[in-house]
């Protein structure tokens, strides 16, 4: 088994070589996707996975590690999944059609049947009691038969239309996987470019919206320091305190790295300032406690950039305004938040992106 204990504090140099070294000892290739799952395994941070990882018995094959990717890393395999799916639906989507198809064939047979014995009835002269008593059970025995036919159909019908419902809940399900960071289980940046998309598909939307960007300060320095396990720590509880300060109007997603986003519905400027405000002195009070030493890496701080949608005319131009005025909290002092229409004209003009590697 791998050795988790301590693993935070070593550096990603030495997590990469005991992660390959131990890779090497139990026989399994050398994968991106099987790296993955021992990475997050020998650092510990998702307790399922290990505890299905231990139960491999330390031999584990590429059928039972790919089972495992697919589990625990939907967000890798989500285009296989969804299509996966598509054609589930498609399959009990044409299972439907062949028992209608079959269904109408059995109602055009009794059509014939009909219509024989209209014809047979039509000629009088011809009939007598046994030929009477032939056509009744003839009729009989054909409409006994198209009913049960009949409610045999209805009943696989109605299994595989809730077996298709199943399968529209499934995809239903893997589509919001695909728009999750599998990291910290709030939105991604896909599911945050659809959402600024869909706030300028009317002038109305525009009106009743704005962007919030949020970088934690010193992120860089702070993994180099502690190593990425402690980093990706601190990135989850972070997401979660950004979540647990928003209404339900408001979105939060992780758009990469160390930024977040929330996206606020149906409050003013002075409003969306302080949902930014109590945001940043959430993440400035919290003790961020992690492992079972209660080490705390505390304090964490925030700068963040607000804009208004109402002041741009598409989602690039509010998302490159929010992004100023972020710098402008950076180059500020940190640890605060600008709003975009309240910084001077030409303060913030060249070299704003540089706070990427802040």
């Amino acid at each position: 088994m791998l050795q988790m204990s301590g693993a935070p504090e070593k550096g990603l140099a030495d997590i990469a070589s005991t992660i390959a070294n131990s890779m090497r000892r139990m026989g399994v290739m050398g994968l991106p996707r099987n790296y993955e799952i021992f990475y997050e395994v020998f650092t510990g941070s998702n307790r399922e996975l290990v505890c299905d990882f231990e139960a491999l018995n330390g031999r584990p094959t590429q059928e039972a590690l790919d089972k495992l990717s697919v589990k625990y890393f939907t967000q890798n395999n989500r285009q296989a999944i969804v299509e996966n799916a598509q054609e589930q639906i498609a399959s009990r989507a044409q299972e439907i059609l062949s028992l209608l198809g079959r269904e109408r064939s059995s109602l055009e047979k009794f059509g014939v049947i009909l219509d024989q014995t209209s014809n047979g009835l039509n000629n009088r002269g011809d009939l007598s009691h046994d030929i009477m008593r032939k056509i009744v059970g003839i009729m009989a025995a054909a409409t006994e038969t198209t009913i049960a036919q009949g409610r045999q159909i209805t009943q696989a019908m109605e299994e595989k239309s809730n077996e298709l419902k199943e399968m529209r809940s499934k995809l239903e399900r893997y589509k919001r996987l695909a728009d999750t960071d599998p990291l910290t289980r709030i939105w991604n940046r896909r599911a945050f470019d659809k959402r600024m998309a869909e706030i300028f598909d009317n002038q109305r939307s525009v009106m009743f919206h704005a962007l919030i960007l949020a970088d934690i300060d010193g992120f860089k320095a702070f993994n180099d320091h502690y190593g990425h396990p402690v980093g990706d720590k601190i990135l989850q509880s972070v997401a979660q305190i950004l979540k647990t300060q928003c209404t339900d109007d408001c979105f939060v997603a992780r758009t990469g790295g160390e930024e977040f986003a929330l996206i606020v519905e149906g409050l003013s400027e002075d409003a969306t300032m302080k949902v930014a405000e109590a945001a940043r002195l959430a993440i400035e009070k919290a003790e961020f406690v992690i492992g079972s030493s209660a080490r705390s890496y505390g304090p964490i701080h925030i700068s963040l950039g607000v804009c208004m949608a109402a002041d741009s005319v598409d989602p690039e131009e509010l998302y490159a305004k929010a992004d100023q005025a972020l710098y402008a909290s950076k180059v500020d002092g940190r640890n605060r938040a600008t709003l975009f229409s309240r910084i001077p004209k030409g303060k913030f003009t060249k070299n704003w992106l540089l706070y990427r590697g802040d």
